[in-house]
């Protein structure tokens, strides 16, 4: 495809998620396919990489005659991916360091062998492996990303010297953003504090992991008052399990209106959610929505780990409580979570794959109504990214068009031969090949 400054765009279906209002209000629907899949057909002027006009479906005779056309074919365009949690530092290591017997406690223990034992996580493996991701992630179509960094004490600076340095490299095509991954009590030691003003001057996110115990209200007084002093935003993993007496949600939001904290606060899993009673359930929503929290679900990871007990079918899905958090008024993203580690053994940082396994693992069809936002303008929001994920006039050009004409059609197949444009202009999408990271996971010796 030729690429140039100017051109349309033509007979492309838009979800109407993300097309303005008023423009909405002058198509009629006849046909059924967009009718039950909402979505907006209609003509894209892009010029100068951004998007200069929408025009619905019916004005094509109005269209100008002298300049390029590319003919979607009603196929889908959407928004560039955002993805909202991710642990880049651990992706890519299965072949590695393999989970074999596929349990939570099964990939602590291969993470801490993989990186501390063996001291595989030097500058070289986490720069490469990190870096591979990346790749993945902007052929597939990515825009942004959001990563958590574990981060014992003696990984600090290899770490963060490694994601500022690919931050910077790679800024003029994706926006990365990182989350410290530590537990809660980290952040009462002194040791703590200065990694607190390191999250800072990075230019980070505070986070970590938060368990149930009695000390958990007081470790979160200390890292409220941490990011409140340092205007830091945060980001929580949070009852990663079928425990219903796991509530470090509750107490998340709860401590968020204590502090009348005002950042943004992100949770990833509340996978106990699920298995709550409905009074608990409904009372920790309320909490979560007066608090303003947004919520993660990283449905593959979860449904891969959650309820494995060997030699035995796992008896539910693992995910939370997504369409009630909908309802309710929170916003609530899929995000992709481990890539082929030992926490998730699968994976190819693909967003698309994220929302369809979401779509079906949690219901999300039928209608489709707005979901395709949970991987797009929902996650950019909860980044604080205001010009991603949209399809609006004036904004950047970066879109993703699929042959697809229909929801079942995107989610049926892996939609390898996707256009992904950014700025206007269609990339490489080629991927990255495995064997880049042979000599770092010993294959091939």
């Amino acid at each position: 495809m030729t690429e140039v400054l100017h051109y349309w765009i033509i007979n492309v279906r838009i979800p109407n998620c993300f097309i303005d209002e008023l423009l909405r209000e002058r198509v009629v629907y006849s046909n059924i396919t967009l009718q039950r899949d909402r979505l907006f057909p209609c003509h894209i002027e892009i010029c100068n990489g951004k998007i200069k006009a929408i025009a619905t479906a019916s004005h094509t005779e109005n269209l100008p005659n002298n300049l390029p056309i590319i003919d979607a074919k009603q196929g889908i365009i959407i928004p560039c991916f955002v993805d909202l949690h991710t642990h880049l530092d651990k992706g890519h290591m299965w072949e590695r360091s393999p989970n074999l017997d596929g349990t939570f406690p099964g990939a602590l223990k291969a993470v801490y062998r993989d990186g501390t034992e063996q001291n595989n996580w030097n500058y070289d493996d986490l720069y490469r492996r990190m870096e591979f991701g990346l790749k993945c992630s902007y052929a597939h179509g990515t825009r942004a990303i959001r990563t958590h960094l574990d981060c014992p004490p003696h990984q600090v600076d290899t770490s963060f010297q490694v994601f500022k340095e690919l931050r910077d490299q790679w800024k003029e095509k994706l926006t990365l953003q990182a989350v410290s991954l530590v537990s809660l009590s980290y952040f009462e030691t002194k040791e703590g504090e200065q990694f607190a003003d390191a999250i800072a001057d990075m230019g980070g996110i505070m986070g970590g992991i938060a368990h149930m115990s009695l000390d958990l209200d007081r470790y979160l007084d200390r890292i409220f008052s941490l990011a409140k002093e340092r205007n830091l935003r945060l980001d929580f993993h949070t009852d990663e399990n079928n425990h219903p007496e796991s509530r470090t949600l509750y107490h998340i939001a709860k401590a968020a209106l204590k502090h009348d904290f005002s950042s943004q606060i992100v949770c990833g899993h509340c996978c106990s959610l699920a298995v709550q009673d409905q009074q608990v359930v409904d009372e920790t929503i309320a909490f979560v929505k007066e608090a303003d929290i947004g919520i993660v679900s990283l449905p593959m990871c979860n449904l891969y780990l959650q309820d494995r007990v060997a030699d035995r079918t796992p008896r539910w899905r693992g995910v939370t409580l997504v369409q009630e958090l909908d309802s309710a008024g929170v916003r609530v993203a899929l995000a992709s979570d481990n890539c082929r580690d030992p926490f998730y053994g699968f994976g190819d940082h693909d967003l698309l794959q994220v929302f369809e396994m979401g779509t079906k693992i949690c219901h999300l069809d039928t209608p489709y109504d707005n979901w395709i936002e949970s991987v797009t303008s929902r996650p950019a929001a909860l980044m604080e990214l205001p010009n991603l994920g949209k399809v609006a006039i004036g904004q950047p050009a970066d879109l993703i068009l699929f042959k697809a004409r229909s929801y079942s059609e995107l989610l049926s197949r892996p939609q390898s031969d996707r256009l992904v444009f950014r700025n206007g202009i269609a990339i490489d999408t080629t991927l990255p090949d495995y064997c880049e990271l042979d000599n770092l996971l010993h294959l091939g010796q």
